[in-house]
């Protein structure tokens, strides 16, 4: 590891270590065929506190810095990234009413998540997807409340979720300026749930499409103002494709010790494989981009903690290298295995499933590569 971590850091990645090997590892299999949310899993989770890592203290979090965080998140997304995206969603819900909210707001969602509750951040719509200013939601305005109509799809820990942040629109022609994000706790009338989509990847993690009809949401639950909606979302986002490039940094890494393990025992022509050039060359490759993007990650999880405003640059550029890094070190570690790494009986055709969503949600990687240049244009 290129990283050089602290004590406290090296006993958080020994922690999550322990617990994913130890609790998700051996189950995970079954439920990856099987589709099932184990909330008994999560529920042990909650237990050490996976789902308020990066969390405040005085809001009831681990309080760990985000480089910290990083090397935690690397490590659950190295066992089971679907484990690691539901936690995060909730972590990162209730860090959107944190940023956005006032202190009441901070304290009832905290009160939501912190002892053990599943958070989901809705702004994908089955229109509005990379435009993400073009949402349909609407929320008009009726005496003390607002009254939300719309769908929401994709939305993570939906089934399950306690608190949700919801983005919607006062007036769709004023574009960002006319957002409005809102929290929400689980069964207001209006809300309704649609079925889990049956996923490739991220199995363990829960996805489903949000209806919501003449949902009276008051308006002591707006997170800021009008056009603040765009705003909170968008800080989500930059922080967010951060914690996914490091769990997109663990996938990589769980490939890479898949392959070369299998490599060291696997003969052809009467020697392991490993020591046929061809292979050396594929494992090199793996291992020095995945270095490259856990260095990127870590430098720019150190920018956010030392409070630099503007990350979007560092955080697309880490999206996207390290997303396809992992796609690609997936795809080498099934061509290490040969024939078997496209059965489902060996680890690394999981590892590919798993890994395909993380070029694609959070901002696909061609919307980062025009993020990265218009981000460029800015700078330089």
């Amino acid at each position: 590891m290129a990283m050089l971590l602290t004590e406290d850091q090296e006993d958080i990645k020994s922690v999550v270590r322990n617990f994913m090997e130890g609790e998700v590892k051996p189950v995970m299999s079954e439920y990856d065929r099987t589709g099932d949310f184990p909330t008994e899993l999560y529920e042990k989770g909650f237990e050490i506190g996976l789902h308020s890592m990066n969390i405040p203290e005085e809001y009831g979090g681990l309080g760990l810095d985000n480089q910290t965080m990083a090397v935690a998140l690397e490590e659950m997304g190295r066992v089971d990234p679907g484990y690691a995206i539901t936690m995060l969603s909730s972590a990162l819900t209730l860090k959107d009413v944190l940023v956005g909210g006032n202190e009441e707001q901070k304290k009832r969602a905290a009160d939501l998540i912190i002892p053990g509750g599943y958070g989901t951040f809705t702004m994908t719509e089955p229109d509005s997807g990379s435009d993400a200013v073009s949402l349909k939601t609407t929320a008009v305005e009726d005496g003390d409340c607002y009254v939300l109509n719309g769908t929401k799809c994709f939305a993570t820990n939906g089934g399950y979720a306690d608190l949700f942040v919801i983005i919607a629109t006062v007036d769709r022609k004023l574009r960002s300026k006319g957002t409005v994000a809102f929290m929400m706790e689980k069964g207001i009338p209006g809300l309704s749930i649609g079925s889990h989509e049956d996923k490739m990847g991220l199995r363990l993690s829960n996805t489903v499409t949000m209806y919501l009809d003449d949902v009276r949401i008051p308006k002591a639950n707006m997170l800021g103002g009008i056009g603040d909606g765009i705003k909170i979302a968008l800080h989500g986002l930059d922080v967010g494709r951060l914690y996914n490039s490091a769990i997109s940094v663990g996938i990589a890494q769980h490939a890479i010790e898949e392959a070369t393990a299998y490599a060291k025992i696997r003969k052809q022509f009467g020697k392991p494989i490993i020591e046929n050039q061809a292979i050396q060359m594929m494992l090199a490759d793996m291992q020095m981009n995945t270095e490259a993007a856990r260095c990127m990650v870590h430098n720019s999880m150190k920018l956010v903690d030392e409070g630099v405003e503007n990350f979007s640059l560092e955080a697309s550029c880490c999206k996207a290298f390290a997303s396809d890094n992992a796609v690609k070190c997936a795809t080498d570690a099934i061509q290490v295995f040969g024939g078997y790494g496209y059965s489902k009986e060996y680890p690394v055709e999981k590892i590919l499933r798993d890994s395909k969503i993380f070029q694609i949600f959070e901002g696909t990687n061609q919307i980062q590569r025009i993020v990265i240049a218009r981000e460029m244009g800015n700078r330089y």
